[in-house]
């Protein structure tokens, strides 16, 4: 496409200002179109050792943040297995995009493992802030590590769901995320995956992009997260740094080149916009993950790695994704 229509001096800022926010920005969002029962509160679930055989269902589980909504696809045989699913960090406050944007319930409807896909945090990367969000007049501190590692899995529990059995799965901001709460919580997770995520979170720029881009998210101070660029929490939370925790722990980890493939089909200036963005985000994946690869094969930890050889950071292509890597998790839950 040689002609580019010529944007306005406002247009034009906006754009500027958020091409660095596009580092680490999942750029896919739709409506959501699910169905769902009705929802309860966790304290009025019954009690039972063995969880529901199939089904959709919403609760909501207390946690130290409130209420925490919570999506549900029971296992299809009732078995006690689990995958955690984690949104990006544009995630909403009404649906865990899994749920609206991909075929993930479909994929899974006839296979004996829970769907368990939390909703909200948006910019949160599901770990524990130090404080609220001082630039957005957020009036909760972010608990995501304690709720998903103790508070969801003594509620599911209840429902049938083992402690020990799961695993979880993220893309963009929840790739990382999934492995670190992976590493750190082993005797919860036996797989974990991480869909175009950024495992080198110490790299040149990466503090600052993601900075850029919690801003550009929702005016979300990573300081309030992680504490300023030298806190040791950066580094507890870096794939990179992490690495050999992750020894013995069933992994599938992949990025796509970035390239534009068979899901693309932009429309209009702000669709090609859109479009190169999710390029630029693929492309910085691709590099992560590939040296997240050569971390991993240093410290001889086996990993499964694919890296389409066409793809960008859209939910599309994350769907595929996840079709390739149920089999491994299926064999990692014993859920088949």
């Amino acid at each position: 496409m040689r002609f580019v229509p010529r944007l306005s001096q406002g247009l034009r800022r906006r754009l500027l200002g958020t091409a660095a926010a596009a580092l680490v920005l999942p750029v896919a969002a739709g409506v959501a179109g699910t169905t769902a029962a009705v929802a309860a509160p966790a304290q009025a679930a019954p009690v039972s050792h063995r969880a529901p055989a199939g089904g959709f269902e919403e609760v909501f589980v207390d946690s130290d943040m409130g209420p925490i909504k919570v999506q549900i696809q029971w296992a299809a045989r009732g078995g006690d297995a689990a995958l955690y699913m984690l949104d990006g960090l544009r995630a909403r406050d009404d649906a865990n995009a899994w749920t609206f944007e991909t075929n993930a319930l479909q994929q899974f409807s006839q296979d004996n493992v829970s769907l368990i896909m939390p909703v909200g945090g948006q910019a949160s990367f599901y770990t524990d802030w130090y404080s609220p969000s001082n630039f957005n007049g957020q009036d909760i501190t972010y608990k995501w590590e304690t709720f998903l590692t103790e508070q969801l899995p003594s509620y599911l529990e209840t429902r049938g769901v083992s402690r020990s059995n799961n695993g979880i799965l993220g893309l963009s901001m929840g790739g990382s995320a999934a492995l670190t709460l992976a590493a750190y919580h082993r005797d919860q997770f036996q797989f974990a995956s991480s869909l175009s995520g950024y495992l080198n979170l110490s790299a040149p720029g990466m503090r600052e992009a993601i900075r850029i881009a919690m801003l550009d998210a929702g005016r979300f101070n990573v300081d309030s997260m992680w504490g300023p660029p030298w806190n040791p929490a950066w580094l507890r939370n870096d794939p990179f740094v992490f690495a050999p925790k992750l020894e013995g722990l069933s992994m599938y980890i992949s990025a796509a080149s970035g390239l534009p493939g068979e899901h693309d089909n932009p429309q209009g200036l702000v669709g090609f916009y859109n479009t190169a963005n999710a390029m630029g985000l693929e492309a910085l994946s691709l590099v992560q993950t590939r040296a997240f690869q050569v971390k991993l094969a240093t410290l001889g930890i086996p990993a499964t790695f694919d890296f389409p050889a066409r793809g960008t950071h859209a939910w599309k292509y994350w769907e595929d994704e996840l079709w390739k890597a149920r089999p491994q998790i299926l064999d990692a839950l014993n859920a088949h």
